[in-house]
C-alpha cells in the first residue's frame, strides 16, 4: 500500500520495542519483506477534537466503536500543497480509513464549513463534521517512519516510527515538525498492518524475540502527557 491509498480496512497491531529488538527481529523476517515504495519519510498530523477533548477521552475508554478525524501531510508543507483529510474508524479491532486528497488551503476551508463535498468520502467527512459541531485542530503529532511490505502479500505492511513529537500550540502542517518527545530515544513503535490473519512466519519471529502486542495511541499518549503536565502545574 502506498501513501495515495484512499480506502481500506485492516487490522493494525502495535508493539513498543527497542532499537536492539528491531535489529534482532529484522534478520529473521528479512526474506519475507521488502522496502515499501515509500521507505523513509516524515508524517505530520493535526488531530481534530472538541475543546474538552471529547473524542480522545472516549477513545481511551476503549469502546467497541470509535472514530477520529485528522489532517495528514508528509513533511512540512505550504498552503497550496496536497494533504490528506482522513476519517479513521475502528470497530471490533478492524480499522476502516477513508481519506481524500486536497490542497492544504482547501482542506482548512472544508473543515471550517466553507467547502462542498465532492464524492462519497468527502460526504462522509462532511456528515461527521455536521454531527460534531465545534471540533477544531487540537494537537499536532509528527514522527519519522520506515516502512516495509510483504513480498508475497502486498497487503502486509510493517512500519517503524521514531522521534514522535507532539504539541498543542500551533497545530498547523505548515510549521516545522517540533514538540515534546513521546518516546525515549531508543524506543520505536512498530505497527503490523494486515488484512486477515498474521502470517505464521511473522507470529513465530515475534514470539522468538519476545515482542508482544500493546495498546498505543499516539494522540492518546500525548493527551495523557498533557493531563500529567496540567496536574504538575496545579501542584506547584
Amino acid at each position: 500500500m502506498g501513501k495515495d491509498i484512499c480506502l481500506f480496512e485492516r487490522k493494525e497491531l502495535k508493539y513498543l520495542i527497542s532499537r536492539s529488538q528491531w535489529d534482532n527481529l529484522l534478520p529473521s523476517i528479512g526474506r519475507y519483506i521488502q522496502r515499501d515504495n515509500y521507505h523513509k519519510y516524515t508524517i505530520c498530523n493535526v488531530y481534530m477534537d472538541s475543546p474538552d477533548y471529547r473524542f480522545i477521552r472516549k477513545s481511551l475508554e476503549r469502546p467497541v466503536y470509535k472514530e477520529k478525524l485528522r489532517l495528514r501531510s508528509y513533511g512540512q508543507i505550504g498552503m497550496q500543497e496536497g494533504v490528506f483529510l482522513e476519517l479513521k474508524k475502528k470497530y471490533k479491532g478492524i480499522v476502516y480509513k477513508r481519506r481524500t486528497r486536497m490542497s492544504h488551503e482547501d482542506a482548512l476551508k472544508f473543515l471550517s464549513g466553507e467547502g462542498k463535498a465532492n464524492g462519497q468520502i468527502e460526504r462522509e467527512i462532511l456528515y461527521f463534521l455536521n454531527q460534531n459541531k465545534g471540533i477544531a485542530p487540537a494537537m499536532y503529532i509528527s514522527y519519522e517512519r520506515e516502512a516495509w511490505r510483504g513480498r508475497a502479500d502486498g497487503d502486509l505492511r510493517i512500519t517503524l516510527d521514531r522521534n514522535i513529537l507532539w504539541r498543542e500550540d500551533n497545530p498547523n502542517l505548515s510549521s516545522r515538525p517540533s514538540g515534546n518527545s513521546l518516546l525515549h530515544e531508543d524506543e520505536r513503535l512498530m505497527e503490523i498492518k494486515c488484512v486477515g490473519s498474521m502470517p505464521l512466519w511473522l507470529t513465530d519471529a515475534l514470539s522468538r524475540n519476545r515482542i508482544y502486542k500493546t495498546s498505543f495511541s499516539k494522540f492518546g499518549k500525548a493527551y495523557g502527557r498533557r493531563l500529567s503536565a496540567d496536574k504538575a502545574k496545579r501542584a506547584c
